[in-house]
This record gives C-alpha cells, sequence and structure tokens, in this order.
C-alpha cells in the first residue's frame, strides 16, 4: 500500500487531501452523531459553507443520513470507515510513529489514534474503542481482568459491547479507590465493563492509600485476600498513566508527600509510584492492590492515555517500568510529542 500512496503523493496530491477531509467527517460524525451541521464544523475546525459540500457529497454517496435530530452514519458509511482508517494512517504516517515508538519504549506494540484528547476530548472515546479492539483477543473463557480507575478507563468501560467477554469473564479492581470521585474508582469501572459486556465483577472496598498499620491488617481479612489474590494472578491489566500532580491532587496528597513529588521533580504516576523524566521512582504510595512488581507476571497489560501533555509522564513510566509484555494505546498528540526528539 505504501508504494500506490507514494504515487498517489506524486501525481494526484489534491485527491488525496480530499479524502483525508472527507475521513475526518466521517470519523468525526462517528463520535459525535447524532449532530449538527454548526456543531460538526466547529469540531472541525471549518466553516460551514465548506462542511456543506462534503456533507452533500457524502449523502449523495448513501455515507451520511441526514434527520431531524442531526446528521449520523449509514451502514455503508461505517462499512467503509474501518478500511479507509487504515489507509488513513498510512498517508498520515501513523503507521510508521507506531513502529517507531514501539522501538523507542521496548514495548510489545503500540497503537496510535488520530488526534489529541488535549484538543478533542472525544478522542478519549475513540481511545476506548482502540483499547477494547486491542485487548479482545486476549479475551476468554474465565480470563480476569484488572483494572484501574481514572477518567480514560472510565472511556474505555463506555466503549465495551456483549460480544466483548464471555459470562466467565471477571473484571477486578486492580487497586482500591475509596475518597476518589466515585465514577472514576476502579470498583465502579469493573462494574460498568461487567454490566456492558455481560460478564462478572468482583469490589474492593478499601481505601487506596493507607498507612502501614492499616495495610498490614486490612490484608489479612478473608474477603480482601481473596480479591487481592485474583487481582495479582490477573491474565489482563487495563490501566491509566497519570501526571504526578494531577493525580498527586486528586488522592488529596499530604502536604509533606506532595514536597516529595514536587522536590523530585516528578512527571508521571501509575499504581501509586511517582517517576521522574528518567524514570526514577520518587515517591510510593501505599496502595492496596496491584504493584509495580506484578505486573511481571501478567501475560498482557495495556497502558491507555492520551492528550499531549501526558506525553512527558509515558516515556517516564516506561522508562521506569520497562514491561516488554505491554501494549500502549495512545493518540497521535503525544505520538508528534514523543517523537519530537
Amino acid at each position: 500500500m505504501a508504494n500506490i500512496i507514494d504515487i498517489q503523493k506524486r501525481l494526484v496530491p489534491d485527491l488525496l487531501d480530499e479524502i483525508q477531509l472527507k475521513y475526518q467527517v466521517l470519523r468525526s460524525v462517528r463520535f459525535l452523531q447524532p449532530v449538527g451541521r454548526r456543531s460538526l464544523a466547529q469540531s472541525l475546525g471549518m466553516t460551514e459553507r465548506v462542511l456543506r459540500k462534503e456533507v452533500e457529497q457524502l449523502k449523495a454517496q448513501d455515507l451520511i443520513h441526514i434527520h431531524s435530530s442531526g446528521m449520523s452514519l449509514t451502514k455503508d458509511g461505517m462499512e467503509i470507515l474501518i478500511p479507509l482508517e487504515r489507509m488513513i494512517n498510512e498517508i498520515s504516517g501513523i503507521t510508521l510513529m507506531e513502529r517507531s515508538l514501539k522501538e523507542m519504549l521496548k514495548v510489545k506494540e503500540v497503537m496510535i489514534v488520530p488526534g489529541d484528547s488535549d484538543d478533542s476530548p472525544w478522542v478519549k472515546e475513540e481511545l476506548g474503542r482502540a483499547a477494547i479492539q486491542s485487548m479482545k483477543p486476549y479475551v476468554g473463557t474465565d480470563t480476569v481482568i484488572a483494572v484501574t480507575g481514572g477518567t480514560t478507563m472510565s472511556a474505555v468501560a463506555g466503549m465495551l459491547t456483549p460480544d466483548f467477554a464471555t459470562p466467565e469473564t471477571l473484571f477486578v479492581p486492580a487497586r482500591g479507590g475509596i475518597g476518589e470521585d466515585v465514577q472514576n474508582q476502579a470498583n465502579t469501572i469493573c462494574s460498568t465493563m461487567a454490566l456492558k459486556s455481560g460478564a462478572r465483577h468482583r469490589v474492593l472496598y478499601v481505601p487506596d492509600q493507607v498507612s502501614r498499620e492499616v495495610y498490614e491488617t486490612i490484608t489479612k481479612e478473608p474477603a480482601i485476600k481473596e480479591v487481592m489474590s485474583l487481582i495479582t494472578s490477573a491474565d489482563l491489566v487495563l490501566h491509566g498513566i497519570g501526571d504526578a500532580h494531577t493525580m498527586a491532587k486528586r488522592r488529596n496528597t499530604s502536604e509533606e508527600h506532595f514536597r516529595t513529588i514536587s522536590y523530585g521533580q516528578a512527571v508521571g504516576e501509575a499504581f501509586g509510584y511517582y517517576f521522574d523524566v528518567e524514570g526514577n521512582i520518587v515517591h510510593k504510595v501505599k496502595t492496596i492492590g496491584l504493584q509495580l512488581k506484578d505486573l511481571s507476571d501478567v501475560p498482557n497489560v495495556f497502558a491507555v492515555a492520551g492528550g499531549h501533555s501526558k506525553a512527558q509522564a509515558i516515556r517516564a513510566y516506561f522508562k521506569g517500568a520497562p514491561q516488554t509484555s505491554s501494549t500502549l494505546i495512545t493518540d497521535e498528540g503525544v505520538a508528534k510529542e514523543l517523537l519530537k526528539g
């Protein structure tokens, strides 16, 4: 395909520009549907006049349906979008970026979705869709999936469909989360994932961070020990990567520990570990749940994080916790930022 695309770029560059524009319109309609023309134009950053022309052509080709509530994709529109996406990835260099990031971060796979979550919030939904697509081949009967909390994990949960798992698949929270925003707690996300996919789930009703004394007491409880055993023997782990200061504030970190994180110049966080730009651990929260060392025993680990502002955090995490079994699902904004150097 690369040779064909190179020839097209030389002979009919305008044609490729037109294809990319139509792809952007179709892709945006898919995520925003039903959507009005004005909202779609604002999302794409183009005038309504230019968009009107594109919409009329796509409607004439029976790829877009226009009704009173807004525009949506037709069945043909959905079917053409999948192969078109692969072609656009080649044209835009996303396939090459995936290979480059895979080598740079030393991970098993990298999947990049077009766009930047920081600029277009709906790109986070695309990250969720890509994560589901990446994980699905590894999910079978009795698969145990450990999931962390966070807004990105919540977006992944929102994209799950009944065909993702079996009734025997089990979702477990990778760590405690009482004290965080309820909808972004791992317990809530696991419940949502199980409900949307027709699978099972367990809960871990313990704080995200505790003192050593409390940790030693709680982990002796039979119910907690049972869930912890499931978590540490998970077949698949799904987690996010956060900005260090954002995560510290979200956890209501004490002033003493916040100073440690700041003085250590931490830029990234995952599983309660805070990393500096070189991947050194500058602070560790005493958490109940999955620990960084446990990941080496997990066959498949999926990290999902997007938005160019997360680039430093992602680089720091993989420097500090290189995982040859990890797959990174991210967006174009992160990829371009990481590959600048």
